[in-house]
C-alpha cells in the first residue's frame, strides 16, 4: 500500500472513503489520516476474532505436521 496515494485518493474523492488496520510505519501512523473524516482506522486487530485465531492455530498445526511428515510446510514463508 502506498499511503500517500491512499491520502491523496481519499482527500480528493477519488475513493469515497478507506478502512485500514494495517499501516506502512506501525505502530506510528501517518497524522494525515488522524484528518480524514471518510476513514475508519483500526490498531491492527481486524483478525481479532475467536474464528480467525483458531484457524491461524490450525493452520500452525497443520504446517508443523506437514513439516515432520514430508519435510515441508503447507504454507511456507519465503
Amino acid at each position: 500500500m502506498n499511503e500517500d496515494d491512499l491520502i491523496a485518493a481519499v482527500e480528493n474523492h477519488t475513493i469515497a472513503g478507506a478502512g485500514l488496520d494495517v499501516f506502512e510505519g506501525e505502530p506510528a501512523i501517518d497524522p494525515r489520516f488522524f484528518a480524514l473524516e471518510n476513514t475508519v482506522l483500526t490498531p491492527h486487530i481486524a483478525s481479532a476474532t475467536a474464528e480467525t485465531r483458531q484457524a491461524m492455530a490450525q493452520n500452525v498445526a497443520d504446517n508443523l505436521a506437514s513439516w515432520f511428515a514430508h519435510g515441508k510446510a503447507i504454507t511456507p514463508v519465503a
